[in-house]
């Protein structure tokens, strides 16, 4: 069920997922709080010392990559949040009652049902009537970018990435039995700028959250931030595609309770190196236009972060150096707000 402002939000039993997703985008208090994140600087989120980005009070910081998420708990974490969003969606969910957060990166339909049961797992009281705030900031009007690349290749028409995820997104919310609260919604349209060629891009990739208060704004993290395993946890996102126990699920990557990373073991294959070593003598317009499904909106270090993927699966290509025998990879916090291995 879904509130706007405090008041259920209607939808007539024949209206499909897209008309209500479009209803709630022209809601004018949703449009309001749209246009005022819109306007708001990003702010580029790191752990440094010698950082003063977010203030030198906040270190403590849970960092998501795509199709992951995590619940996190204020009294344990000052932020949590996620960046490098084109085509997908971030999606945060707030208790309001007890402050609990749960956050995810979510880039496919295929994992909206199950992520979103996963996600509220820590954060729904289900005891309670307690309105769950939502914010879903993400994706992009794709469709004519999509389209002018896609020309080149073939003559298929294309629906895009982002509004498909976005309506399943919609769909699921409204037909779940929590009160969820959307507070902001700036995705698709409201999250999309055009150079002069009239090629789409996203206003924002991503957004931190302030779990003390709820507060939300838009975000870049840097490599302080976006820790920790970095490389092993993005390739452990392409992997999941093929394990079949992750089908239609998110990445669980964080203990909420004893505030750990715990990257559990994942294979990698000799294909998978074969694919490393072929990719990686591509040119970077050839690599965005093989790796992306937003080859002309990526964030600029898109490219790189392949690249060092690669790297890492070329240098081991046995999953079990990475993971002995069979054993997690777990991370705790030091004093100063980044992480060791245990």
């Amino acid at each position: 069920m879904i509130y706007v402002g405090g008041v259920p939000f209607a939808r007539d039993d024949s209206s499909q997922g897209m008309e209500t997703l479009i209803a709630l985008m022209e809601h004018p208090v949703l449009v309001s709080v749209s246009n005022s994140f819109k306007s708001m600087a990003e702010k580029r989120v790191s752990v440094s010392k010698n950082s003063s980005s977010v203030g030198p009070e906040i270190s403590k910081c849970v960092y998501i990559f795509q199709r992951e998420f995590a619940a996190v708990d204020p009294a344990l974490v000052d932020l949590v949040g996620t960046d490098e969003a084109t085509t997908c969606v971030g999606i945060a969910i707030r208790n309001c009652k007890t402050g609990m957060i749960s956050v995810a990166h979510m880039d496919s339909p295929k994992v909206v049902d199950t992520g979103l049961s996963q996600m509220l797992s820590l954060v729904a009281d289900h005891e309670s009537d307690a309105l769950l705030d939502v914010h879903l900031i993400g994706g992009f009007d794709d469709i004519s970018s999509q389209h002018s690349y896609l020309a080149i290749r073939s003559q298929t028409k294309l629906e895009g990435y982002s509004y498909p995820l976005c309506v399943k997104i919609i769909e699921t919310l409204m037909d779940r039995n929590e009160k969820f609260q959307i507070q902001t919604l700036h995705v698709l349209g409201h999250n999309t700028k055009w150079d002069s060629e009239g090629i789409a891009y996203p206003i924002f990739h991503g957004f931190v959250m302030e779990t003390s208060t709820g507060s939300i704004i838009p975000a870049s993290f840097d490599g302080t931030s976006r820790c920790p395993d970095e490389i092993v946890r993005r390739i452990r996102v392409t992997a999941a595609f093929e394990d079949p126990s992750w089908t239609g699920k998110l990445l669980d990557t964080y203990d909420t309770r004893t505030d750990h990373f715990v990257i559990a073991p994942c294979v990698w294959t000799i294909w998978q190196e074969q694919i490393a070593l072929t990719l990686q003598n591509l040119s970077d317009t050839e690599i965005l236009l093989a790796c992306s499904s937003s080859p002309y909106a990526e964030v600029p270090d898109f490219v790189d972060n392949e690249k060092r993927k690669w790297d890492y699966l070329i240098r081991h290509p046995n999953w079990r150096e990475t993971f002995p025998s069979k054993q997690a990879r777990v991370f705790q916090r030091t004093a100063d707000g980044t992480w060791i291995k245990r």
